[in-house]
């Protein structure tokens, strides 16, 4: 159960911060809600409590995990499907929309692996920017670390 100040992970969203504990009346039923604001974008979401698990709301992995993060990034063995964008987009949009971690990982290597054979789609572009910025906000919180040295860190993977 999150308490007020605790940080969590929305998915597709970001990482944001527990800023209160609501009872709202909702079509006729008392429900409360946690007020999750986004650190990003400074957005506010009404998340009902009893449907944090559907909506996979979680907490920021552990500091234990992160070597596991950077072991994804690291993969260079790997072979980007050679499909059509458009179809690589859903896939990659489904794995940012899981909430994993890893998963956000997995599709950050891929389409930086891909745009150095060939020219991202602008949606890539845009899902390769939001990756990266759901990482580096996690990882950073993680590590206790500023996200310019993880984005620095993530930068350096992809250039050797």
């Amino acid at each position: 159960m999150f308490q007020i100040g605790d940080i969590g992970v929305y998915p597709s969203h970001g990482v944001g911060v527990i800023q209160s504990i609501e009872n709202k009346e909702i079509s006729g039923h008392e429900q409360t809600f946690f007020m999750f604001r986004i650190m990003d974008s400074d957005t506010t979401i009404m998340i009902p409590v009893d449907n944090i698990d559907t909506v996979g709301l979680r907490r920021v992995i552990h500091v234990e995990e992160v070597p596991k993060v950077y072991d994804i990034l690291k993969k260079k063995d790997i072979e980007v499907e050679n499909q059509t964008w458009n179809r690589r987009y859903r896939e990659y949009t489904q794995k940012i929309k899981s909430g994993s971690v890893f998963e956000v990982a997995e599709v950050l290597r891929d389409l930086f692996t891909l745009k150095l054979g060939k020219e991202l789609s602008f949606g890539e572009k845009k899902m390769l920017d939001a990756a990266r910025s759901l990482l580096v906000k996690e990882l950073s919180i993680a590590q206790n670390r500023p996200e310019e040295t993880i984005e620095d860190r993530i930068k350096s993977i992809f250039t050797c």
